[in-house]
């Protein structure tokens, strides 16, 4: 199956949609939309784990998200930067799976990779649709970049936050297929410890955290620069009190 993709996660490592976006992608994939994952590198600089062992963890994983493509820019683990080679390739990506809407980091990480491929993932989106930019392909800018909040103790106020509670479960298990990274840890990353609490227990914590915001088991916080649009006052939901 070919064709232009719906949801595009641009994220700098292996794993990094599985945690931030993975039950959104998760939903959208059950939804009959088509979802990609663009991993700026392969994670070769991690402590944990092989750039092979790591490439076969992730198809594992998109096997279990239900991913129509996933792709690795091939950028400098612990070197991603927002600089012209760097758009280049990645606004050529951008061309060639045409997606609707990207999302990427918050523009602020522990990692520094993750708070440059918040800034590359946007610059890039917006330079793929200029019909003079050297990059592969023809011209495609997607309609929306959205900002994945999960996780951050400086990020603003979500936008919006989606239901994953029917998609938490593949989600564990998609990120379960790391073993390399997840195995043994009380926190990684962007996730901090909950005492000794295993890391998978303790993502789903914080997402139970996000879904009580929505009055729900599950949630995923996300962040667009632009006000979201509304119907009607009456159509609005989660309930004030």
């Amino acid at each position: 199956m070919t064709g232009p993709l719906d949801v595009l996660a641009v994220m700098a490592h292996p794993d990094d949609a599985e945690i931030f976006c993975g039950g959104a992608l998760i939903k959208s994939a059950e939804a009959g939309e088509r979802t990609g994952v663009l991993d700026l590198t392969a994670g070769e600089a991690g402590s944990r784990g092989t750039p092979e062992s790591r490439a076969r963890e992730a198809a594992a994983a998109a096997e279990v998200m239900g991913l129509a493509v996933r792709r690795c820019a091939g950028l400098p683990d612990t070197a991603v930067a927002n600089d012209r080679e760097s758009q280049v390739v990645v606004a050529g990506l951008v061309r060639e799976l045409k997606p609707r809407v990207v999302v990427t980091h918050w523009v602020e990480g522990r990692h520094p990779d993750h708070r440059r491929a918040a800034r590359l993932a946007r610059d890039a989106a917006f330079l793929a649709g200029l019909r003079n930019f050297p990059a592969d392909g023809a011209p495609h800018r997607p309609e929306k970049v959205v900002y994945a909040l999960a996780f951050r103790e400086d990020a603003v106020k979500p936008t919006f936050v989606i239901d994953v509670s029917a998609q938490m479960d593949r989600k564990i298990e998609a990120l379960a297929a790391y073993g390399s990274q997840f195995e043994g840890k009380s926190g990684i990353g962007e996730v901090f410890p909950g005492g000794d609490r295993p890391v998978l227990d303790q993502i789903r914590a914080v997402h139970a955290t996000y879904g009580a915001m929505i009055r729900c088991r599950y949630g995923e916080p996300y962040w667009t620069e632009e006000v979201v649009m509304a119907g009607t006052l009456r159509g609005l939901g989660v309930s004030s009190f």
